[in-house]
């Protein structure tokens, strides 16, 4: 994946040490996800899922905000037409599917605001790290465009009633409360985002790529799964997990008290 520093271009993309940088280059409209957002976001993804090299993806924003939504301009521009409005959610949640079937993590470094589907962002990645002054909602309720595909992502991550109350209400949480309810995995300082985004992104990449690949990919797959489906899909990926060569080097490596070296197939 070549590096890209058109001004123009709705991501920003490059790589360094097994860890894709996505940017969201769109300050002037808060990164808002446009249809040309959307898809410059699925090719990039598109391109990282093919690229072996790559470990973990970290996805951020450039300007004042993470993402503040979908682009309400475009969309009133577009005359609200129903061929629109439809292809550009159905784009939208086949981005958010890209995440989740990625066979890297993705990890969102969150600043200023993550909104409606900007917050759908934050929930759809594996992991996020927060700067404790960031805001969040789900506020379509207030425009009369309730965020019904943010919810889909909203309340895979959270409990029914913190979800309800993000969606009936509309209010802006801060940050605080964004962490108590699951959204983020951890707060800290904005002059500390980097060091923490960073170092968490450095750690996921050490490890072996095909058993990150493994782990992502069962995690969702046995979330869905009844309880006993779930164990028994475990126990088979599991089963085929100790077949590979990192696993058997990493046993090795834990009995030998020696560092693994990973092959990252």
């Amino acid at each position: 994946m070549s590096d890209r520093t058109d001004d123009e271009a709705f991501v920003l993309a490059r790589s360094d040490q097994g860890i894709a940088w996505l940017t969201l280059n769109r300050p002037s409209s808060r990164n808002a996800l446009s249809m040309g957002m959307i898809e410059a976001l699925i090719s990039a993804f598109d391109s990282i899922a093919q690229t072996p090299s790559i470990r973990v993806v970290v996805l951020q924003g450039l300007g004042p905000a993470f993402c503040a939504g979908h682009d309400l301009k475009e969309i009133r521009s577009m005359g609200y037409g129903p061929d629109y409005a439809e292809r550009l959610f159905a784009r939208c949640a086949l981005l958010m599917q890209k995440i989740i079937r990625l066979p890297q993590p993705v990890l969102a470094r969150v600043h200023g605001v993550a909104t409606a589907a900007g917050l759908q962002l934050v929930a759809s990645c594996d992991l996020a790290i927060a700067a404790d002054n960031c805001r969040f909602a789900t506020p379509g309720v207030n425009i009369g465009l309730f965020c019904s595909t943010p919810m889909v992502a909203l309340s895979r991550n959270v409990s029914r009633k913190h979800a309800m109350q993000l969606l009936l209400t509309g209010d802006l949480i801060d940050a605080e409360t964004a962490f108590r309810m699951g959204i983020v995995n951890e707060l800290v300082t904005e002059s500390a985002l980097d060091d923490a985004v960073l170092g968490l992104a450095r750690k996921i990449a050490s490890k072996s790529r095909s058993t990150l690949t493994i782990g992502k990919e069962a995690f969702y797959l046995q979330a869905e799964m009844p309880l006993e489906a779930a164990y028994r899909y475990a126990g088979e990926v599991m089963a085929a997990n100790l077949q590979t060569s990192d696993a058997q080097e990493g046993i090795s490596a834990f009995i030998d008290k020696r560092p693994p070296q990973w092959e990252h197939l």
